[in-house]
């Protein structure tokens, strides 16, 4: 998908809260059975909701489950989606290999599948694969960065759960851009899960062993906010430069009070949305409508220069 058209999209804006006629209400076009990580990170409760929200104005029942990142627990969640005769599932898959078994399982069932957010590495499976352009996105960040801290010191960096594929592809966009700054100094990386709580506790491991960091570049907003608070309880945000990336409600406010350089966004209301048309066109006729089965959605970068253009979750409107 060209930026062109997922600019288009993502600065219309996704409502969360359907207006649905009576006509929708009416309509009983079959249950889907959305399936996303953890509702408690705002990310993936966007997700679900907006997911929600398209199918019912389409006309379908629809109910959110979350596996938070438990391939057992996506299985048990899938075979409930089956014994309830679901006439799809869109699902935020757990692990990029794990996964496959599951999604398998419902194919062999009748039921076909979406992913959103994050991908498995398996083509022909599902009947897409929609999510955000991580590497142009890790791109965008890493290019802020650098104009913010400049081009030496030391810095660390926060690594989203490897399970995720999007995690090494946001570590590699990240390398690609601050490799050519020989004088920008890579002293340290953690593993924090997309977890705001290991962020602050990884932080405070890399404060302790490098108290000379000036930057913190990070996978994601919840692990950058608990860097920040690490380095706030330390007395070392001042002169520290923090980058995020989803551009989650909390890290836009962080963005807004200084605390946070700038944050990706990620344009999951958007995907998210397009996910559930893309499967109504697929019961409807048999075709997503799309030629891929692998869609990109290109993030947008949120600064202090920008930010009071941030409506609502994960939307950027136009002015």
């Amino acid at each position: 998908m060209t930026l062109t058209i997922t600019r288009r999209l993502l600065l219309a804006g996704v409502a969360i809260t359907p207006m649905l006629t009576g006509a929708a209400w009416a309509q009983d076009k079959g249950l889907i059975t959305i399936i996303v990580n953890d509702p408690a990170n705002p990310y993936w409760f966007t997700e679900g909701e907006v997911a929600k929200a398209t199918a019912e104005e389409l006309g379908y029942t629809a109910t959110v489950a979350a596996h938070t990142g438990d391939t057992n627990t996506e299985s048990n969640l899938i075979d409930t989606a089956i014994t309830n005769q679901s006439a799809a599932i869109v699902l935020d898959p757990a692990n990029a290999d794990g996964s496959i078994g599951n999604i398998q399982k419902a194919v062999d069932a009748g039921i076909p599948v979406i992913l959103v957010n994050a991908e498995i590495n398996q083509e022909g499976l599902a009947i897409g694969q929609l999510v955000s352009n991580n590497a142009q996105g890790a791109a965008l960040g890493a290019q802020q960065w650098v104009e913010v801290i400049g081009d030496s010191g030391n810095f660390v960096e926060l690594v989203g759960a490897p399970s995720d594929n999007n995690a090494a592809t946001r570590s590699n966009g990240y390398d690609t851009v601050l490799s050519q700054y020989p004088d920008l100094v890579k002293v340290g990386e953690e593993v924090a899960n997309w977890d705001r709580t290991q962020g602050y506790n990884k932080m405070q491991s890399l404060l302790q062993a490098n108290p000379d960091i000036k930057g913190v570049i990070s996978g994601n907003d919840e692990m950058a906010l608990g860097a920040i608070a690490a380095l706030q309880e330390a007395g070392r945000l001042e002169g520290v430069v923090v980058g995020g990336f989803d551009g989650s409600p909390d890290a836009v406010e962080a963005v807004r009070a200084g605390t946070m350089a700038y944050t990706v966004l990620q344009p999951v209301a958007v995907f998210s949305a397009e996910a559930i048309r893309q499967v109504d066109s697929y019961l409807t006729t048999g075709s997503t409508g799309v030629d891929t089965e692998k869609q990109l959605f290109d993030c947008l970068l949120i600064t202090p220069e920008n930010v009071d253009q941030y409506t609502g979750p994960f939307t950027l409107s136009a002015s």
